[in-house]
C-alpha cells in the first residue's frame, strides 16, 4: 500500500508561488547586475586609462619596483 498525497496545494511554496518567488528573485538579480555593470561602464568612460606614463618600453627592467613609474598608474 502506498500513502496517498493529500497535500496538493497549487499555490503552495512548491507550486505557483514558489515559481513566482524564484522568477522574481532571478529577475531582480539580473536587473541589479545590469545596473551595476552600466554604472561601472559609465565611470570607466569618464576615467579612462592614460598611456602617457609609458615613455620608452626599453627603460623597463625585468623585476624592478621602478616599473611602477612607467605604466599601470591609476587614472586621475
Amino acid at each position: 500500500m502506498s500513502a496517498e498525497n493529500t497535500n496538493r496545494a497549487v499555490f503552495g511554496l512548491h507550486g505557483v508561488t514558489g515559481m513566482l518567488i524564484a522568477t522574481v528573485l532571478l529577475l531582480s538579480i539580473l536587473v541589479g547586475l545590469t545596473v551595476w555593470g552600466i554604472s561601472v561602464q559609465q565611470k570607466s568612460a569618464s576615467n579612462f586609462y592614460d598611456p602617457a606614463p609609458i615613455l620608452d618600453i626599453n627603460n623597463l627592467k625585468k623585476n624592478s619596483t621602478e616599473n611602477a613609474n612607467f605604466a599601470f598608474q591609476d587614472a586621475k
